[in-house]
C-alpha cells in the first residue's frame, strides 16, 4: 500500500496541536464512534474485525485486555505497530522493525495513518490506536478506547463459548460505581499522567501532577483489604487503572515528572508484596494482564518521544529530595 501523498504532519505528529494557550495539554475526542450489534451496520461476525494496537499504548492495552478475558483472540485478530513512533506516527515493523511488532496484514501499510486516511481520505482527527477495522466495509468502527472494550464485553457473546459469554466486566448492577470511578481515574490518572507529561508551562504541569497524586492516594484507601475496586469481582474500572499503574513506575514517574512518589515504594494496597498488592495480583495471577504488557515496547516508546523530553519543566518531586538517616 503506498503512502499518501498528502501532508498529515499536523495530525501526525505528538508535539503538535495539542497544547491550550496556558501551557497545558488538551486531549483530542476520539472520531469514529460506531458499534458492533446486531441488525446495525456493524454486525457481529467471526474474523470481520481487525484491531490495531501499540503494546507501549494504555488506551490500546485496554482492548488487549478485555480481548483477551473475553476470549476473542480468534474472532478478532490484531496487529501491532512499532512503538517507535515518528513524525508520520505510528510505524508498521516493515518500516520501523521491533521484536513484537508487526507488518500490516490487510493491506502492506506503512504506518497506521494510511488505514485511515483508506477509510477517510480527508480525514482530520489523530491517528491513534487503538483502531477497531472493519475488513468488509474497508471502514474504521471505533477508535475510542473506552467504548471498545464494552463493544468487546457484549457484542459477540452468541459466538462465545458459555463460560466467556457470562463474563461481564461492565455488570448493571455495578455500573453506577463503575461510571463514577472511571470518570474520577480518567481525568486525574489516566489523561492525568499525560496533562503533566504534555505541559507546556509550570503551572498547569504543577496542578496536574499534584491532582495525580492527590487521586492515588484516594485510590490506595479504596483498595486496602480489597482484591478489586468495586465489588468482589474483576470489572472494567480495574483495567482502566491497571493500564496506567503499570507504566507508571516505568514511564511517568520519570520521563512524564509525576514523581512525587512511587507506585512500588509508597502505595502498599496497589502493589507492595506485604500490603494487599492489586496491581502484582492482575499481573501475576491473569494472563490477560500479563501478556499484553510489553516493558520494552512501554519504555522505547516513551522515551523516545522528544516533544516531551524538550519542554524544560522543572518537576516537584520526589519528595524528599534525600531521605533522612
Amino acid at each position: 500500500m503506498s503512502t499518501t501523498k498528502r501532508d498529515v504532519t499536523h495530525l501526525t505528529d505528538v508535539g503538535r496541536g495539542l497544547t491550550a494557550a496556558d501551557g497545558s495539554f488538551q486531549r483530542k475526542p476520539s472520531v469514529f464512534r460506531n458499534t458492533i450489534e446486531k441488525g446495525g451496520h456493524f454486525e457481529p461476525e467471526k474474523g470481520r474485525y481487525h484491531l490495531y494496537v501499540s503494546y507501549s499504548c494504555p488506551w490500546a492495552t485496554r482492548t488487549l485486555i478485555t480481548r483477551k478475558i473475553k476470549g476473542l483472540e480468534d474472532i478478532i485478530d490484531i496487529t501491532a505497530v512499532s512503538p517507535k513512533m515518528d513524525e508520520n506516527g505510528w510505524p508498521f515493523a516493515n518500516v520501523s522493525p521491533f521484536p513484537g511488532a508487526d507488518v500490516d496484514p490487510l493491506y502492506g501499510a506503512n504506518y497506521i495513518k494510511d488505514i485511515y486516511l483508506r477509510a477517510e481520505p480527508e480525514y482530520e482527527g489523530r491517528f491513534t490506536v487503538p483502531l477497531l477495522w472493519d475488513k468488509k466495509t474497508e471502514k474504521v468502527v471505533n477508535n475510542e478506547s473506552s467504548e471498545i472494550i464494552r463493544i468487546f464485553n457484549t457484542a459477540f457473546n452468541e459466538l462465545l463459548p458459555a463460560d466467556k459469554a457470562a463474563i461481564d466486566l461492565y455488570p448493571e448492577a455495578l455500573r453506577k460505581e463503575i461510571d463514577e470511578l472511571n470518570d474520577l481515574v480518567y481525568n486525574a490518572i489516566n489523561n492525568g499522567v499525560y496533562r503533566a507529561g504534555f505541559a507546556k508551562a509550570q503551572q498547569p504541569y504543577e496542578e496536574a501532577v499534584t491532582k495525580v497524586f492527590e487521586t492515588l492516594d484516594k485510590l490506595e484507601e479504596l483498595l486496602k483489604g480489597k482484591d478489586y475496586l468495586i465489588g468482589d469481582k474483576l470489572t472494567e474500572a480495574d483495567i482502566r487503572l491497571y493500564v496506567t499503574i503499570i507504566r507508571f513506575d516505568v514511564a511517568y514517574h520519570g520521563h512524564f515528572k509525576c514523581n512525587i512518589r512511587m507506585i512500588r515504594h509508597d502505595y502498599p494496597a496497589i502493589h507492595l508484596p506485604h500490603g494487599y498488592s492489586w496491581l502484582r495480583k492482575l499481573y501475576w495471577n491473569n494472563d490477560a494482564f500479563s501478556s499484553t504488557c510489553k516493558f520494552d515496547h512501554i519504555k522505547t516508546s516513551y522515551y523516545l518521544q522528544p516533544s516531551v523530553a524538550s519542554n524544560k519543566i522543572v518537576p516537584l518531586g520526589p519528595v524528599p529530595h534525600i531521605l533522612p538517616l
